[in-house]
């Protein structure tokens, strides 16, 4: 059982270098600029001083919230994001405390935050203020490479922590895991594809996630997710990730054995996210009351 004491020291926190010549070279980019302003981070800011600040901060249960929501209805990760890569800029009035207070008043069970700086325009700030603003357990969206940004991630008052499959090696995989629970943080494992999953399927992770946009071609697909979906560990929530516009899809997915939905950039595009994510709601909910 996990102790909820406070995050535990990290013995050793080290880089672990391995080949990543499979890895999609935009991948491998931005997992470079990660580790150079990590490099950054670790300098100005002493593990010592993150274990105390996260000390402060007791998670709130991620996936137990996924499940608890997935009972009476779709479970609705509302991502807070304001730009990427492929697509640029997606909200221009980015104002996180109001956005995650609009999501919450309007259905959804968790969130989700970006905190890339270079690629995505998030920020550890925007995570922390989030957070802040509502009950709602809160996802760090980003590149995990090292343990430090596990202890970082819940010094800014983050409940969960995304692992990515494609952008890890198995031992990292497992040593991050292990890491994320040392500190009482759920882990949100993400694939691309059966072999990712084949890798993960025995990690352990609270919740697992297909995401259904190709790294190479950034094609999306929700096939991507109903041909992984009875291959998914039994025992953790189930998540749907990229290309969820309606309710349509909600249900197809949650027909196949979804419990949450990952949704962000059709909702950030809105000038009212909540009210975008009740109306995205409303015909599910409707159909489970009748």
């Amino acid at each position: 059982m996990r102790s909820a004491a406070g995050p535990r020291p990290l013995a050793i926190l080290r880089r672990h270098r391995t080949s990543r010549s499979r890895i999609p070279l935009h991948l491998q980019r931005i997992l470079e600029r990660t580790r150079a302003e990590l490099a950054v981070r670790r300098r100005e800011t002493p593990l010592a001083a993150l274990e105390a600040r996260a000390s402060q901060h007791m998670p709130r249960g991620f996936a137990d919230a996924l499940r608890r929501r997935a009972q009476q209805g779709p479970a609705i990760i509302a991502e807070l994001k304001k730009a990427s890569p492929s697509k640029g800029l997606i909200r221009e009035g980015f104002a996180p405390e109001w956005l995650a207070r609009t999501l919450e008043a309007n259905g959804a069970a968790v969130l989700s935050v970006l905190t890339d700086e270079p690629f995505f325009q998030g920020s550890l700030r925007n995570l922390e203020l989030a957070s802040a603003a509502t009950q709602l357990p809160c996802l760090r969206k980003d590149f995990i490479v090292d343990e430090y940004q596990i202890v970082e991630a819940r010094a800014h008052r983050a409940d969960a922590i995304l692992l990515i499959v494609a952008a890890l090696t198995d031992e990292e995989l497992a040593r991050f895991t292990k890491a994320a629970h040392e500190l009482d943080l759920d882990v949100l494992c993400e694939v691309h594809t059966a072999g990712e999953l084949a890798r993960a399927r025995d990690l352990g992770c609270d919740a697992y996630g297909v995401n259904n946009r190709d790294l190479v071609s950034f094609h999306v697909s929700l096939d991507v997710s109903l041909q992984l979906a009875a291959e998914l560990p039994q025992g953790a929530v189930h998540v749907a990730e990229s290309g969820i516009h309606t309710a349509e899809d909600l249900q197809k997915l949650r027909a196949a054995g979804f419990h949450a939905f990952l949704i962000g950039e059709s909702l950030m595009r809105q000038p009212d996210p909540g009210a975008a994510l009740a109306a995205l709601l409303q015909p599910q909910l409707q159909e489970d009351r009748a």
